[in-house]
């Protein structure tokens, strides 16, 4: 995995171990990604969601390997 994902990663799984979802209900991180836990995750980490799954999306684009993934 390129280091700008692992990068996002990170910061994702940062953010949900911080997010109501795991800290007041005690649900895992993979549980909180559910739809009926979608009011429990702060919006900032359904942006970074979003962005990491753009740059998982863009290392299978084959013209995104030749110019490489996307900084924000």
């Amino acid at each position: 995995m390129p280091s700008s994902c692992k990068e996002i990663r990170q910061e994702l799984v940062d953010c949900m171990l911080k997010s109501d979802c795991v800290v007041k209900n005690g649900n895992s991180v993979k549980e909180c990604f559910k739809e009926e836990h979608a009011n429990d995750v702060p919006k900032e980490c359904h942006s970074i969601l979003k962005s990491f799954y753009e740059c998982r999306r863009g290392m299978l684009d084959p013209r995104m390997r030749f110019r490489g993934n996307k900084t924000q």
